[in-house]
């Protein structure tokens, strides 16, 4: 293959990729508002900029299509409290930090934040789902686990639970503020738990 031909085909490798970017973007508004059981590729095609058949060209159905955009997201959202972790200097201070960037991602993404959790019920239901969200769920666990251990290291304590309890307590917080449209209460509620995952 020559170097010209080489560049046409990465060219084209990219093109198809930012096509799709382009295209699980705009499903996420139609996913988000009716949720993934009343979503059909056409009504996702009906309120995006693509024809029905575009989207058929780019994804082959409707669980190809929300598995693909939800790790968009998800690639941006597991790394959402590295920040907060890494300026903290006290354990009062990340006890704050954290608890505030929880508060501020469930009211600035509570869309994607309600189609990650649906998405996860239909992984109950539907095998095509479940590898892609047990490896997603694993990247959030770890993703709390990495606050819980700074703020062990910054309280001079040990966690008093395994990952998965302390990714299940702030999971099940974080939906239940979600649910209740609770988002003021929840940087507060965050604090109280981290508290005590550590002694």
């Amino acid at each position: 293959m020559t170097e010209t031909s080489e560049r046409i085909a990465r060219r084209s490798v990219d093109k198809f990729a930012q096509r799709r970017a382009e295209l699980a973007e705009s499903a996420l508004q139609a996913l988000s508002e009716l949720g993934y059981a009343r979503t059909s590729l056409r009504e996702i095609a009906q309120k995006s900029n693509f024809s029905h058949g575009v989207l058929h060209y780019y994804f082959t159905d409707k669980v190809e299509l929300l598995t693909y955009a939800v790790r968009k997201f998800e690639e941006v959202c597991v790394t959402r409290y590295d920040e907060v972790v890494a300026v903290a200097r006290s354990a009062e201070e990340l006890e704050r930090g954290f608890g505030d960037a929880m508060a501020g991602t469930l009211r600035a993404d509570a869309v994607m934040h309600r189609l990650w959790y649906d998405l996860r019920n239909q992984s109950l239901f539907e095998a095509a789902f479940r590898a892609d969200v047990l490896e997603i769920d694993a990247q959030r666990q770890a993703m709390i686990w990495r606050v819980v251990e700074r703020y062990a290291e910054l309280a001079d304590a040990s966690p008093v639970v395994t990952q998965q309890v302390a990714y299940a307590a702030f999971d099940g917080l974080f939906q239940q503020a979600l649910l209740h449209h609770l988002a003021d209460g929840l940087a507060e509620d965050a604090g109280t738990l981290l508290r005590r995952l550590v002694s």
